[in-house]
């Protein structure tokens, strides 16, 4: 990073800093992204609420690239109306404009809002808020973190009536187009927020009633996050790998805190050990290495040297009694890998 960029950056957030202070009380309840004490579970218990409430026609509208459609002249606009600083409009201005590169020529920004600015979130919540407030205006059940959002109706008529209203809206007065593929009218079981999903709960004296579950979107992140820490290509250290997915499963576990994840955190679990013995045989590398090892282990020496010599693929030893046997779950425990079980709440 240059000087003059680092430098740059500093001044943004500066700026962030200030219209924040000016535009956060006039922000709308029910927006949640990127602001003082909100978050996405607050996002996610809300629609919940609704939903458990018989709010249950749910109008799901994905903005298309909303970072790179921001129109300039709708946000400079909302700008000016707190914002009387002729300086600070320009150099707002001048940074929505800064060039990008594309095939190799700067080309200036006609719109759009660089993500990854500090000054991104709070532009965005400064834009989205007039959606919020015409929501509000006309009494809708809403919830909406930064550009993901979703309103929530007790029936499909008034939920195909107010998708098309908005739609209206957000193409006339935003000028933000809507990625008619992504969105729709759902039921809460076809329905998902910030990475959770909603099920019926089946409890007796509960019909009617939804429960919070991990998405399988966020499942899957979750294990490509682990696959690449259990990579047994990956040249890292038994300890190292441990580190890095205690990191990962307490940030999952913090995130989905709220949700019923005991059921797969089971498989989870034991689909995780079983790449950590991956990557041990692996390591092992060579039959005497490997016969020492599993000796070690308590194996006797027959069943050691017949298994050291194993055809079998690293992921079938893995799975097998050779390694399961020898390679306990208490083994793996001593050595640092915690069931996430055991933090779940």
């Amino acid at each position: 990073m240059t000087k003059n960029h680092f430098w740059g950056e500093i001044n943004k957030q500066a700026v962030g800093q200030v219209l924040g202070n000016r535009f956060e009380m006039d922000f709308e309840d029910y927006s949640y992204g990127f602001r003082p004490n909100k978050n996405a579970q607050q996002a996610v218990l809300k629609a919940l609420d609704y939903i458990n409430s018989g709010y249950q026609d749910i109008v799901d509208i994905d903005l298309k690239s909303f970072f790179d459609e921001v129109d300039h002249c709708v946000l400079l606009q909302l700008l000016y109306r707190r914002v009387k600083c002729p300086l600070t409009l320009r150099l707002i201005r001048k940074w929505l404009r800064a060039p990008i590169l594309i095939n190799g020529k700067l080309v200036k920004r006609r719109k759009g809002v660089p993500q990854g600015s500090p000054l991104s979130p709070i532009l965005s919540n400064i834009m989205l808020d007039e959606l919020d407030k015409e929501l509000a205006r006309r009494g809708l059940k809403y919830v909406r973190y930064a550009d993901d959002f979703s309103i929530y109706c007790k029936s499909q008529w008034q939920a195909r009536k107010t998708g098309n209203e908005i739609y209206l809206f957000l193409k006339n007065k935003l000028h933000l187009p809507i990625n008619r593929e992504k969105s729709g009218i759902r039921r809460p079981v076809n329905f998902t927020l910030l990475g959770f999903a909603f099920v019926p709960t089946y409890k007796k004296g509960e019909k009617g009633k939804y429960q919070l579950v991990v998405s399988d979107k966020g499942w899957k992140n979750l294990k490509l996050k682990l696959k690449a820490i259990t990579r047994k290509t990956t040249p890292a250290t038994f300890d190292e790998r441990i580190i890095k997915l205690k990191e990962v499963q307490q940030g999952w576990l913090q995130y989905y805190r709220m949700a019923s994840i005991q059921g797969k955190l089971k498989d989870v679990d034991g689909w995780v050990r079983n790449r950590l013995r991956c990557c041990i045989w692996k390591q092992w590398k060579k039959p005497e290495r490997r016969r020492k090892n599993l000796m070690r282990l308590g194996v006797d020496l027959e069943h050691a040297y017949s298994h050291s010599r194993s055809r079998m693929g690293t992921w079938a030893v893995a799975c097998s009694p050779i390694l399961k046997t020898t390679i306990t779950v208490e083994g793996l425990q001593q050595r640092g890998c915690e069931s996430m079980l055991i933090h779940a709440p």
